[in-house]
């Protein structure tokens, strides 16, 4: 290779990286998150901007504290609070070409930024991710996570449970070229949920490339009790109906099973309560399935961590359904594509 080519080559390898986090309510993560960037092994510029929602928490604070600290963090306003909305305020501030998005409760191992771009530059993708990597830290966390990376809690999405390198439907976060988010117009900032799996939708409708690889894994934090485990699988499973709706080609088994299930369940139920005992069929073929499921992707946890698996997994499997079930027409109808990046009030 001559000098020339070598100086380019170099050159990508370490094109600066424009890192954008929506954040909302993350006093307790915000700061491991951000550090874990500011120390990649990465030899290239990097900035890192912060979009603040409006959290009840000391999160603003937090950020002050980053940004005064070490001028590559900056923040901007997020008023609405909404993820989409964050990430398009970010990215039209952001100065670089590369565009890594990130959660304020996501922790990215230290060669994650050269793995990335090495990837992006390797396959010519428009987007570059990789594994959501569960990590929980008391018993029912770490059961939480278990599900997260097991095909009987999430399916058998690549991104979760992982998989060889190559073409993907979507990825955990993404690291995108910044003519890519420009061209599809940013995030669609009516999508509440689901916004990542919608983006990576239409870089694919449009021809480009959603490239998963295993080396890339980002450390999540899993829900910390059953309600809020409820609550983000509802909206989950809400969200999931919104894309349907917008794109019925994207229907599977692996989203249309959790609602059948729940239906049959339901309809089980009521047909023992006029006096068919054989609908119970439905409900404690489930019961046994999850049952099973559990002890077999719990065999190598402690008692304490296994024993939260079987509802664990109902309360995934359930609220999933029931969001998709109830969700509302009005959703999709209101699920225009409202993406924008427009610049934002720089906070700090």
């Amino acid at each position: 290779m001559s000098s020339g080519a070598r100086a380019e080559s170099y050159e990508r390898a370490c094109a600066p990286v424009s890192v954008v986090m929506p954040v909302l309510n993350e006093e307790r993560n915000l700061e491991a998150a951000v550090t874990r960037v500011l120390d990649q092994d990465y030899p290239g510029p990097l900035e890192v901007v912060l979009a603040l929602g409006p959290s009840s928490d000391r999160t603003d604070e937090v950020a002050r504290d980053l940004t005064a600290r070490d001028p590559r963090v900056r923040a901007v306003g997020n008023p609405r609070g909404h993820t989409p909305s964050g990430l398009n305020a970010a990215i039209a501030t952001a100065r670089y070409d590369i565009i890594l998005r990130l959660d304020g409760h996501a922790l990215l191992p230290a060669d994650y930024i050269r793995v990335a771009v090495a990837v992006l530059e390797a396959t010519g993708a428009d987007n570059v991710g990789g594994i959501m990597a569960a990590e929980g830290g008391g018993p029912f966390e770490q059961a939480v996570a278990r599900a997260m990376c097991s095909p009987l809690g999430v399916g058998g999405g690549a991104f979760h449970v992982g998989g060889t390198a190559g073409p993907a439907d979507s990825v955990y976060l993404g690291v995108f070229r910044r003519e890519t988010l420009q061209r599809l117009g940013g995030y669609d900032e009516q999508f509440e949920r689901a916004q990542d799996w919608e983006l990576n939708y239409r870089i694919r409708r449009a021809g480009g490339l959603v490239w998963f690889t295993p080396r890339l894994r980002v450390s999540y934090r899993p829900r910390r009790s059953l309600r809020t485990l409820a609550r983000q699988y509802f909206h989950y499973g809400r969200w999931r109906r919104v894309i349907l709706r917008r794109h019925p080609d994207t229907a599977t088994v692996r989203y249309l099973a959790p609602p059948a299930t729940l239906v049959a369940i339901i309809a089980g139920i009521l047909l023992a309560v006029i006096g068919y005992p054989v609908g119970l069929l439905a409900p404690a073929g489930y019961a046994a399935l999850v049952l099973a499921g559990s002890i077999w992707t719990g065999r190598t946890l402690p008692v304490a961590v296994a024993l939260r698996l079987p509802a664990v997994y109902v309360t995934m499997h359930q609220a999933w359904a029931l969001g998709f079930l109830t969700s509302r027409t009005r959703l999709a109808a209101a699920a225009t594509r409202g993406a924008s990046l427009r610049p934002a009030d720089q906070v700090s």
